[in-house]
């Protein structure tokens, strides 16, 4: 019976371990993935797709005779695209923006703003930063809908909150202008200065040209707000 419960908890383990190494797709080269991206894993779909965008393998040596003989990964942006879609369509979130911005910026397929949204709203729903920013980007300039800068706000500010600068920094100008949300300063220099803290210069000289516009309570109140920002970050699907 001891024999039994021993055998069980190795099994156990060893199928944990197993699970822990299957996740690390990161050096797995071309060769490696395919098959996996085959069985429909959408994680090993995904890294196909990034290595068909970017012509790089992750276990490639420069110093290989592979290497200065052109065999290779190719730059091949309709690979990229149909390995995309493949995980995109598993709900693969980082697939779903990336095949959103293949469309935008039509690599491998023809540009196409309404499907591009399609994606990016697919992957920001699931929060992902950078898609829930490129969706309120759309919805601002109107690419593919009506231009609505109400739908910009709520997506820039789901960005804004997981510590997106540029996410922060287009909401800091819609409050600057009252652009889908009431005008306010106040929380147009909280998330002017939360993005200026991460580097971004535009922020940082919006935020000084409105501050001479602003009163020492107001300036004083939304620093205030900025220092007890927290970042809330969502979980999206891989």
């Amino acid at each position: 019976m001891g024999f039994i419960k021993y055998l069980l908890l190795a099994v156990f383990l060893l199928a944990g371990c197993t699970s822990v190494f299957e996740q690390d797709y990161s050096k797995k080269s071309l060769e490696e993935l395919l098959p996996l991206a085959e069985q429909s894993d959408a994680e090993a779909q995904y890294r196909l797709g990034e290595m068909y965008r970017s012509g790089e393998d992750p276990q490639y040596n420069e110093f290989d005779e592979e290497y200065y003989s052109g065999e290779g990964v190719r730059r091949d942006d309709q690979s990229a695209v149909k390995w995309f879609r493949k995980a995109a369509e598993q709900g693969h979130a980082e697939a779903q923006v990336r095949l959103g911005g293949m469309y935008y910026y039509s690599g491998g397929v023809p540009r196409d703003y309404q499907e591009a949204l399609k994606w990016f709203r697919k992957a920001a729903e699931q929060g992902l930063a950078q898609a829930q920013f490129s969706s309120g980007s759309m919805y601002y300039k109107g690419e593919g809908v009506p231009q609505d800068y109400q739908q910009a706000a709520k997506w820039y500010r789901r960005a804004a909150e997981q510590g997106l600068a540029r996410a922060q920094y287009n909401l800091g100008s819609n409050y600057n202008f009252g652009e889908g949300v009431p005008k306010d300063y106040v929380l147009a220099i909280k998330w002017y200065n939360l993005s200026a803290a991460q580097g971004d210069k535009g922020a940082a000289e919006a935020r000084d040209k409105l501050a001479k516009k602003m009163n020492t309570s107001q300036i004083q109140e939304a620093q205030r707000l900025a220092r007890n920002f927290k970042p809330k970050k969502e979980n999206p699907k891989k």
